[in-house]
């Protein structure tokens, strides 16, 4: 019977689930053999992976990320695939709440030629999210719209906003390593957990353009009531689950 590798070896006595794949990539972003070590030895106190090695993969791309900003995750791609239907060369995109700035990212990669602009009220989230889009969009720093520049009022194609969803009773239910390493303005979406994307509905129709579609990611259970929040905004809700990657979409079409 062969030995088993002594860092997935650490890596499941210390809760891993996926250790032969986080071994591979403590491996594969390690210099040296100290540097490995020391990854191993932080990731067995439970910081999440993306946060040691200082990247996570989404959509194929390697997001930089650091302690105290969000991690994206996979099932945000099903995101990335819908706003994708929707884009046009040329087209105004944004991405609000954008953490890390992965969605706007791979939405930039997918479509060099859009206009993109970025925002979040979290200033290390902004500037971690300038590193990852560099020259393709502009990233600033506000309250959801508010930070956008007038001129593109009326004139947006595809919104995109992943607001903090996540039910305030419920914060202390999440994964250690969400609730203890990531921003709780990041995850907390008030009582219901729709308190963000709330204000961001309301405000939505007076920057979409006719056609416009604003893309959102909720839980299951609220679906149906972000799908009322844009009803009540006179945008047309869509309401996408797959099952697959677990991902609940919510669309609003102006």
């Amino acid at each position: 019977m062969p030995e088993l590798d002594p860092i997935v070896a650490r890596l499941r006595a210390a809760g891993c689930v996926f250790a032969e794949e986080e071994a591979a990539v403590l491996r594969s972003s390690a210099r040296d053999e100290a540097e490995l070590a020391a990854f191993v030895a932080e990731r067995e106190t439970g910081v999440p992976l993306e946060h040691v090695v200082g990247w996570a993969e989404f959509c194929g791309l390697r997001v930089i990320v650091e302690p105290g900003v969000f991690v994206p995750r996979p099932r945000t791609e099903r995101l990335i695939e819908r706003a994708r239907e929707f884009i046009r060369t040329g087209d105004v995109v944004v991405d609000a709440c954008c953490g890390s700035g992965a969605v706007g990212l791979a939405l930039a990669v997918g479509e060099p030629g859009i206009r993109l602009f970025a925002t979040d009220i979290d200033e290390h989230a902004v500037a971690v999210a300038r590193r990852n889009i560099g020259g393709r969009g502009e990233v600033v720093v506000g309250d959801v719209l508010d930070a956008l520049p007038r001129e593109i009022l009326g004139g947006v194609a595809v919104l995109t906003v992943i607001a903090p969803y996540v039910p305030t009773g419920d914060i202390p239910l999440l994964p250690h390593e969400a609730r203890d390493f990531e921003p709780r303005l990041a995850l907390d979406g008030g009582p219901d957990g729709l308190g963000v994307l709330a204000r961001v509905v309301a405000d939505a129709p007076r920057w979409l353009a006719p056609g416009g579609v604003l893309l959102t990611e909720v839980s299951e259970d609220q679906a149906p009531a972000a799908a009322d929040l844009l009803r009540a905004a006179d945008l047309t809700p869509e309401i996408d689950s797959d099952e697959e990657t677990g991902s609940t979409l919510v669309l609003g079409r102006a």
